[in-house]
């Protein structure tokens, strides 16, 4: 997909950050980009990579002319300096061997045996590691290895969702950049320059811009069919303080199964809920906190309903959120569907209520 201004929406003041960077000679070998899911972490690197590698501007700068030899391979994922993984649609984690090759080449192939080689046609080799946070502790380890002495003209971008789901080791050596979740307005410019299967309506797609909670992935999510009125029922039933009564887990597995048998789809939802669950919590921290956060009436109602009821504090709110933190977690460990979501919902119920919860 090529590369477009949409991909700086909302960003402008990490490239000022990376323009300075640049300018004063102190750029770093290694960047952890930090922020909720679906905001442009990913994107933004794709960016700086391609101003970096670009034949015709300045890279001081930090522009690109998108039509040279360069920013083309960028635009077509085919740039012998630009390397990239990805965590594959239909595995929990990033396989190892993506990093350091499998039997007989490996340590001989993989994205840190590619990093040693010199640039092949600029002055960078550039590594984009996307879905960090499903690094699993091999990986995470061999990474290490190539962050203690990268090379001298290695840059390496590591995607997450959070710092503290990396290992102290590789947050120690990385220059962490923070993003924050896009304004409404930008999520609404974004989705308007989106083609839709079937068209939505500009009222809808404020609706969804709304709900968003500053990510585009989430907006993308909630257009599906089901998925507003499913969140709307979270909320209500997260706002009882009691989410397993009238057997609501089966209510959460239906609206993953709706997708189909295809695992990773029904993994998919499953996160979606996981954030949705963790927008709430995160809406009544900040309103139990007296600070008022940006929110549709379908939150703002729920939120209001169950701090009505609530007993505990704010790091009762926090200690909520961890959980779903959690529940992303396990996710990836292909535990049973439904009692993932029952234990799930259990656990916010017992936390809420200032009950014990079981060690799991």
């Amino acid at each position: 997909m090529p590369m477009s201004q949409q991909t700086l929406i909302g960003h402008a003041s990490v490239l000022e950050k990376f323009s300075r960077w640049l300018d004063s000679g102190r750029l770093a070998s290694t960047y952890l980009f930090a922020g909720p899911d679906g905001i442009g972490k990913y994107l933004t690197a794709r960016h700086i990579a391609r101003c970096l590698l670009c034949e015709q501007s300045p890279k001081r700068e930090l522009t690109s002319c998108g039509s040279c030899s360069a920013c083309l391979q960028v635009d077509a994922f085919s740039h012998p300096d630009l390397l990239e993984i990805h965590r594959p649609s239909d595995k929990n984690l990033i396989p190892v061997e993506l990093l350091i090759g499998k039997g007989e080449m490996r340590m001989r192939e993989g994205l840190c045996h590619d990093l040693s080689f010199r640039p092949f046609r600029g002055g960078y080799r550039i590594a984009i590691i996307d879905d960090a946070d499903f690094l699993n502790q091999e990986g995470a380890n061999c990474l290490l290895k190539t962050l203690e002495e990268p090379p001298g003209y290695a840059l390496i971008f590591l995607i997450s969702a959070s710092e503290h789901r990396q290992l102290p080791t590789i947050r120690s050596r990385s220059q962490i950049v923070r993003f924050s979740p896009l304004s409404v307005d930008e999520v609404m410019q974004i989705l308007e320059q989106q083609t839709f299967e079937t068209p939505i309506p500009p009222a809808a797609l404020k609706s969804l811009a709304m709900a968003s909670a500053g990510s585009l992935q989430m907006a993308q999510r909630l257009s599906e069919e089901g998925a507003m009125e499913f969140r709307g029922e979270l909320f209500a039933q997260l706002a009882t303080l009691d989410p397993t009564d009238n057997e609501f887990y089966e209510t959460a597995g239906s609206f993953v199964d709706n997708v189909g048998k295809d695992a990773p789809a029904k993994r998919d939802r499953l996160r979606v809920i996981a954030e949705l669950g963790t927008q709430f919590f995160r809406q009544v921290m900040l309103k139990l906190g007296g600070h008022d956060s940006p929110c549709d009436t379908t939150m703002e109602k729920h939120v209001a309903t169950c701090i009505s009821r609530w007993s505990g504090d704010i790091e009762t709110a926090v200690n909520c959120i961890e959980r779903c933190v959690d529940f992303r977690g396990e996710i990836a460990a292909n535990a049973n569907q439904a009692l993932l979501i029952e234990c799930w919902l259990s656990d916010l119920g017992r936390i809420m209520r200032s009950e014990s919860v079981a060690a799991t």
